[in-house]
């Protein structure tokens, strides 16, 4: 599922506060990004069409039907095909070679890789 940068800042409140109202999602969004009320409507909307959220009264209560690590894992497969032609590793050779990272990091990636094979 393809969730635009919008839809993406409706999922967040979402993923982090749980199921809101419509009404809550807006005054958040309001708070930290300034939209209003109609612009957030527009977008839970779109996101019910997608099937990223479930819509259900009263209060037009909101439900992420799609978990942020699902989202996560779409978008990163997608950018893997799209920028690195469906390959992992040039992707982690790019991310590696734009920061420098601590011993205890390198460690932590390590036994990732050692629990994927």
């Amino acid at each position: 599922m393809k969730l635009f940068d919008s839809e993406l800042k409706v999922m967040a409140v979402l993923w982090r506060e749980g199921d809101s109202t419509a009404k809550r999602i807006s005054d958040i969004l309001k708070e930290e990004i300034g939209w209003d009320v109609n612009t957030t409507y527009t977008v839970i909307k779109k996101c019910v069409r997608k099937g990223a959220i479930q819509r259900s009264e009263p209060g037009f209560l909101c439900h992420a039907l799609v978990s942020k690590a699902q989202v996560q894992a779409s978008e990163t497969d997608e950018l893997i095909d799209r920028i690195y032609d469906g390959s992992a590793d040039m992707l982690f050779v790019s991310l590696l070679s734009r920061k420098a990272l601590s011993g205890e990091q390198i460690e932590r990636l390590k036994r990732i890789v050692e629990e994927g094979k």
